[in-house]
């Protein structure tokens, strides 16, 4: 087993994928906090409290788990929900964090408290744990972090709350690597792709459709949606990075889903305009023509004025 003797905690992980990292973490050997506060895709009161059912899988099959119901958005409980893998286990390997909510609106539809909550889960949720945990883990000189990402950061139609937070999370990874690296520490983002209650229900088809209607996603985006697959096809990419195989993979982000995985570019420079005389400095004037002809050419809008007919 390739996590024997690791303890740590999976956020969000009463359902979707969530849920398949931390099965699949126990039947690598790791003992799993397995946090879900049971709130709904929004961030609703319900009255499931889906960790204790996943608790029950991982021990019924001979692991070890046990369950916590704190939100991630609260700094004080993350600090808790660390102390309880420390004070169980002994110790924290690793963090992986995965919990999440959605509230879909255009910017001009959405409220404060839609985008608050949304990056209040979302990266500062990601914040409050990683800070707790790296505490204990540069000091024992050793850990590995895990955050979800998405594609989103990429920016998406009436996400603009998610989009941000997902971009913020990247920022974070890669600051969190380059700070904690040098002590054994590893922090690195996944962007998934596969259907759970938060990416495919029937609301979010119907967005789907009315988008590919109007133009805003195209027939093979709206078909490579609907043929989403499941979250346990990128458990395996997360239980890897979590290994001590993984211990010089630091600060990436990868693309999982199905059977396949990828990386992505970050920071490299793709085209430069230079200006030699007066100091180097352009003038307004010179970048109406210089913008569209060097920097711009042939790059399109992605998202032009509409004409009206």
């Amino acid at each position: 087993m390739n996590l024997a003797g690791k303890a740590g905690i999976v956020t969000g992980s009463g359902r979707g994928i969530g849920k398949e990292v931390a099965l699949l973490m126990a039947r690598e050997g790791a003992s799993v906090i397995v946090n879900d506060p049971g709130l709904g895709r929004g961030g609703e009161a319900e009255d499931a409290s889906p960790a204790d059912g996943v608790v029950a899988e991982i021990n019924d099959a001979g692991g070890a788990a046990i369950a916590n119901y704190d939100s991630v958005a609260d700094y004080a409980n993350a600090g808790r929900m660390i102390k309880q893998c420390v004070d169980t286990y002994g110790k924290i390997d690793f963090v992986v964090n995965v919990a999440g909510m959605l509230r879909e609106r255009m910017i001009w539809n959405m409220t404060e408290d839609d985008f608050d909550q949304v990056i209040s889960v979302h990266l500062k949720g990601h914040w409050n744990i990683c800070h707790h945990a790296i505490k204990v883990m540069r000091t024992a000189r050793n850990g590995r972090i895990v955050n979800f990402s998405s594609d989103a950061f990429k920016g998406a139609i009436g996400q603009c709350n998610y989009s941000a937070a997902k971009a913020g999370i990247i920022g974070l990874t890669r600051s969190i690597a380059r700070e904690c690296g040098r002590y054994g520490i590893t922090a690195n983002a996944i962007c998934p792709m596969a259907a759970t209650r938060m990416t495919v229900n029937d609301a979010v088809i119907a967005g789907w459709k009315r988008r590919l209607e109007a133009g805003l996603l195209t027939q093979q985006q709206y078909d490579a949606r609907m043929a989403m697959p499941g979250p346990e096809f990128v458990a395996p990419i997360v239980a890897y990075l979590c290994t001590d195989a993984a211990e010089d993979i630091n600060g990436q982000l990868f693309h999982a889903e199905r059977s396949r995985i990828h990386t992505y570019y970050f920071g490299d420079e793709a085209r430069s305009i230079y200006k030699h005389d007066d100091g180097g400095m352009f003038t307004v004037d010179e970048l109406k023509d210089s913008v569209p002809e060097g920097l711009m050419a042939g790059i399109p809008n992605i998202a032009p004025r509409e004409v009206a007919t």
